[in-house]
């Protein structure tokens, strides 16, 4: 399981939003040999006012979090974040100076999901990647 929370300027995100959640999925799908079907993005668009970054970041700035199962290797976590940033670049020009990411991992028991607690979960898919 992955929640993914993407940040920006809302102008930026509104033009490059579908190209953003593409390289996502394509990144997580690949690193984290995750579902097509399992996309879960959640895009926060902020007014310039609401987003304050360092000067050395440009209008396209964005910030990922990912909030996922704990399990995933060390190499996956890095190919993931790799990946996104290299996805991310080649679909919409932003640059790794202008991407952030964090990875939060929690004990499937600290999620609900579809009416039951995570680690009681028939998932579908591997999370030990």
């Amino acid at each position: 399981m992955a929640q993914i929370k993407i940040y920006g300027l809302k102008d930026n995100l509104d033009k490059k939003r579908d190209a953003i959640s593409s390289s996502i999925h394509d990144s997580v799908m690949s690193a984290l040999e995750y579902p097509k079907e399992k996309k879960f993005h959640r895009f926060i668009s902020l007014n310039k006012d609401d987003f304050i970054y360092p000067d050395d970041r440009s209008e396209e700035y964005i910030i990922i979090e990912i909030s996922m199962f704990e399990g995933r290797s060390i190499e996956a976590k890095k190919s993931l974040i790799r990946e996104l940033f290299n996805n991310i670049n080649t679909a919409t020009g932003i640059s790794a100076q202008d991407i952030e990411i964090t990875i939060y991992e929690t004990p499937k028991e600290n999620w609900g999901i579809r009416g039951m607690p995570g680690d009681e979960l028939a998932l579908g898919y591997k999370v030990e990647v």
